[in-house]
């Protein structure tokens, strides 16, 4: 399929693994990049393409699993976005999360089109030095020396790809996440919350998000005998090695321990009528998007010692550090967060919102993405 550019304007194209993170994620970049730019999203199609459609910008779909190991498929992958490359032609391409990253990238290589690639954190396939981290370490090493940069979220990761020559420092950007838009995730007047203190998570139901953590530390607190709210929203990933599953989630529900409100395609409700936010990921993240939400909206966070997430957290400032896969040390940091007055919880959730403004504002991330326009 070919989308005709507009006269004199560039075309950027943002290839993802679904429409809805790049409306979720990205929003703000796509509405930067055509002030000045034709803007073309490729990505799985879903409800959220028409959202983007509407915003001004171009989607062109592919299919493809982002869970898949099968090389035949992800080869597929590669030869439809090449085909799609070379009838449109962009300028530049920014690739997002691993598979865009690798067959992305090469597919751009093969044209001669400029690429930049995103590794929005190091996910399961760096978990365990086994046969799938040794294919994707083989996989991101030929990818990415054809490409203009190679971005990461925080310092851990870039280190890593470097150390273990993955790619140069030479390429290596690290972005201050990528972004939050403070505007749109500002406080607002907490409603009587008549089911007594809320804690509450936000998460893709993995098992290695802490979930599990979560639901243990909401049984060591209960059998200290306090009067608290466990609240769970997120969506499935089934076909994922590291899914919970619904047998899990409805276990602890019946034991009185979460409620889950299902997905949310607006969080701010939620986090409205939380006190207090809890991550215990243990997963290989870039920094959190739920972190700098629930920061941004002035609620205290309580996350783990990991790599993406403690950089959202200064320890005692605007919430706690908790010690990774830890059920009961993250029930200790909950019950510290329980026993602060109300004034020193709003006090912490200022420190938050201060603390997002500083580091990880949309604008911060924008600037980078101007930076690297200008050069290439």
């Amino acid at each position: 399929m070919k989308e005709e550019k507009t006269i004199d304007k560039k075309l950027i194209a943002l290839v993802s693994n679904s429409a809805w993170s790049v409306y979720n994620f990205r929003l703000d970049i796509v509405r930067f990049l055509m002030k000045e730019y034709d803007v073309l999203v490729i990505a799985p199609d879903d409800e959220y393409s028409e959202l983007l459609r509407r915003e001004g910008c171009r989607f062109i779909s592919v299919d493809f699993n982002n869970r898949s190991e099968n090389p035949l498929k992800d080869f597929n992958l590669y030869r439809q976005l090449k085909k799609i490359y070379k009838s449109n032609r962009p300028d530049l391409i920014f690739h997002y999360v691993i598979k865009p990253n690798i067959y992305g990238s090469l597919a751009a290589a093969s044209l001669s089109i400029k690429s930049v690639a995103v590794v929005t954190g190091l996910g399961y396939s760096f978990a365990k030095h086994n046969w799938l981290y040794a294919i994707v370490h083989f996989l991101y090493k030929k990818a990415l020396k054809h490409t203009e940069e190679v971005w990461f979220l925080n310092n851990e990761d870039a280190g890593i790809f470097v150390r273990e020559k993955m790619t140069s420092i030479e390429k290596t950007k690290v972005l201050p996440g990528e972004g939050i838009n403070t505007d749109h995730f500002l406080a607002a007047t907490k409603p009587v919350n008549h089911n007594g203190f809320t804690f509450l998570m936000s998460s893709r139901l993995l098992r290695s998000k802490g979930i599990a953590v979560y639901a243990d530390a909401a049984r060591i607190l209960k059998r200290r005998n306090y009067n608290l709210h466990f609240e769970l929203i997120g969506f499935f990933e089934k076909n994922h090695p590291d899914s919970i599953s619904e047998e899990d989630l409805k276990k602890w529900e019946h034991e009185g321990l979460i409620t889950y409100r299902g997905f949310a395609k607006d969080v701010r409700v939620f986090l409205e009528q939380a006190n207090c936010f809890v991550f215990p990921s243990f997963y290989n993240e870039g920094v959190p998007r739920s972190l700098m939400e629930a920061a941004s909206m002035e609620l205290p966070i309580i996350t783990s010692v990991n790599r993406g997430c403690k950089e959202v957290v200064i320890n005692g400032s605007n919430g706690y550090l908790c010690n990774p896969n830890d059920a009961f040390d993250l029930a200790d940091k909950m019950e510290k967060i329980i026993n602060q007055s109300e004034d020193e919880r709003v006090k912490m959730g200022k420190n938050g919102r201060a603390l997002v403004i500083e580091k990880f504002n949309i604008s911060k991330v924008i600037e980078e993405y101007q930076r690297t326009l200008r050069k290439i």
